[in-house]
């Protein structure tokens, strides 16, 4: 089986990598920090020196990164992907990124003679270790075709949102602004109920045992009802990057977000408190906070 490139093995890139191990595929890793590479190398993995080592010529590379300048160096950058992986290469981006982000990658591939699939995902990293991954996906139909195996081996659903190489990332964002809102809902619903002397916990689990029964619910409940901020599934300095995205697409096509608005502020709010390195349900502190409770 031909290698393919991993690039980014943070807290979701390193169980995401792991699992295409499993799955029998010989991985050519490469990470800023290469010590977070040593664990993979113990699998057989090969440990490069440069995103460019880790590609191969008309193979497949996959990136998981922090945000949309990483990606772009990445890609773009003097040791980056685009030349080394060359004519008929596939580039699968799983990183969160702004859809312009994409289509500037997308572009480059194409004059490359290479191609560009977005592949952005739904999931904390325990979902990323347990192959529990909802995947969005858009690009070129026959490019998206020759990268399933590996998505099935990372996720446990696809969902295919057409050939727009920005597609996959306006849904991610989406999502991400859902899933925000909801934080931001239970946050206050729990405030509420903790001011008139209600367990906070026995509230999240009666929601999301009844009318609220889905993962977000479950999952954000659970964390908000105990205050488990640390340490962060998702930190909430990437929680405002991808808030500021969401920002930034929607001003772009004139869409008012009011919500969008207020949970940006508690996310900026939070960081200028300095917990930025917290998960970013910790913007119920703020909440509590203004509604005189003690969080502890």
């Amino acid at each position: 089986m031909t290698a393919v490139g991993f690039i980014g093995l943070g807290l979701m890139g390193e169980p995401m990598a792991r699992n295409l191990i499993a799955a029998g595929f010989k991985l050519r890793v490469f990470n800023r920090s290469l010590a977070k590479a040593e664990p993979l190398a113990g699998l057989g993995a090969v440990v490069c020196a440069s995103a460019a080592e880790a590609a191969q010529t008309g193979g497949i590379v996959v990136t998981m990164l922090a945000n949309d300048a990483a990606l772009e160096e990445v890609t773009l950058g003097a040791g980056g992907i685009l030349k080394t992986l060359g004519r008929d290469g596939v580039h699968l981006s799983m990183s969160t990124v702004s859809p312009e982000t994409a289509r500037k990658l997308a572009e480059a591939h194409e004059k490359a003679g290479s191609h560009y699939v977005a592949a952005p995902v739904f999931g904390r990293p325990d979902a990323a270790a347990a192959k529990e991954l909802n995947i969005c996906l858009s690009g070129p139909a026959a490019a998206k075709a020759r990268v399933k195996p590996l998505l099935e081996a990372m996720g446990r659903t696809v969902h295919d949102f057409g050939t727009g190489p920005g597609t996959a990332n306006v849904v991610k964002l989406c999502g991400n602004f859902l899933i925000l809102a909801a934080i931001e809902s239970l946050a206050e619903a729990l405030a509420l109920a903790e001011k008139h002397g209600i367990d906070r916990a026995a509230v999240a689990t009666f929601f999301s045992e009844t009318r609220f029964n889905c993962p977000v619910y479950k999952g954000y409940g659970a964390i908000l009802a105990a205050r488990r901020y640390a340490p962060p599934g998702f930190a909430l300095e990437l929680g405002y990057k991808d808030s500021q995205l969401i920002q930034a697409t929607a001003a772009k096509a004139r869409v008012p977000m009011a919500v969008a608005d207020l949970v940006d502020e508690r996310l900026r709010a939070s960081i200028a408190k300095g917990r930025q390195n917290l998960d970013w349900t910790a913007i119920e502190l703020l909440v509590a906070e203004a509604a005189g409770l003690s969080a502890g």
